[in-house]
């Protein structure tokens, strides 16, 4: 069998297992490959909430849980943007009170409204989030820039795909936040990356300076219908993904997101997570 086969043994293998809850080691420097107790080597690796907006939020705190992630990026399915202060910290203090670290929120639309987007600072202020993945309109920019200086948040502008008429690519997102705030900055999702044309590991590291966020996953096809699949059934170079973010030492969180199978979500999630452990595991 082939190294990529094993792998995806591996994969099969430890998502049948009980899974235990990874190490709170938290640095932005990767660490060597040796140490035992991060098998992450550093980096920051959560779920993005989404993948498990079926569940209600206890249901989703406990399937982080068991498939052994320490960090969450919250969608509002599991805290809506129409919450009160008290139950915004409320349910970060669930996840907290888990082991689960919340260190961003989204994605979230941003028209080009001020009040809107003075209302989506306030929820990630509340919450305690350093950072809001965004999808915002173009012409907001000045407002964006106002904002992060006074809330000190940044923001993660995300990509997606080419159905996306604003933000395909980060190539797009890197040109709009030009002469704008350095808080202002990338959420490079890998699979609507590749759809859009562009190499992940290479936006990765040609916009590491303003990367903020990603949205880890594989695809079945880098084709505009391509769709989210189990990682390693895919065709997205993973290694090349996690070589790039370690060699740019990315401190930020990197949630898995598994779009596929939204009412039975746990399965795919834990082989896709078991695959990408063996993946970095394995990089020399």
């Amino acid at each position: 069998m082939n190294r990529r086969g094993l792998m995806k043994g591996a994969a099969v293998w430890a998502a049948s297992l009980p899974l235990a809850r990874a190490a709170s080691a938290a640095t932005a420097a990767p660490a060597p490959p040796s140490t035992a107790a991060d098998r992450w080597r550093g980096l920051k690796i959560g779920v993005a909430s989404y993948t498990l907006r079926k569940m209600p939020l206890e249901d989703a705190v406990r399937a982080i849980g068991r498939v052994g992630l320490s960090y969450v990026s919250i969608k509002d399915f599991h805290l809506p943007m129409k919450s009160t202060p008290e139950e915004r910290r409320a349910a970060v203090a669930r996840f907290k009170d888990a082991g689960i670290t919340p260190l961003s929120c989204g994605n979230v639309s941003m028209p080009n409204e001020a009040a809107e987007i003075r209302h989506a600072f306030e929820y990630a202020r509340d919450a305690g989030l350093p950072t809001i993945v965004c999808s915002p309109h173009p012409d907001s920019m000045p407002i964006l820039d106002a904002m992060v200086k006074e809330f000190d948040i940044r923001l993660a502008i995300h990509n997606h795909g080419p159905e996306d008429k604003r933000f395909p690519s980060p190539d797009d997102v890197w040109k709009a936040v030009q002469g704008h705030d350095a808080r202002i900055g990338l959420c490079i999702d890998v699979g609507h990356t590749a759809r859009a044309g562009v190499d992940p590991a290479a936006a990765i590291r040609k916009y590491a300076e303003r990367l903020y966020d990603v949205h880890l996953k594989d695809i079945d096809s880098t084709a505009p219908t391509g769709k989210t699949i189990e990682g390693g059934r895919g065709v997205l170079d993973l290694p090349s993904i996690f070589r790039a973010l370690l060699a740019i030492r990315y401190g930020h969180l990197a949630s898995v997101e598994f779009e596929k199978d939204e009412s039975d979500p746990l399965p795919g999630l834990a082989e896709t997570i078991g695959y990408m452990k063996g993946v970095v595991g394995g990089l020399a």
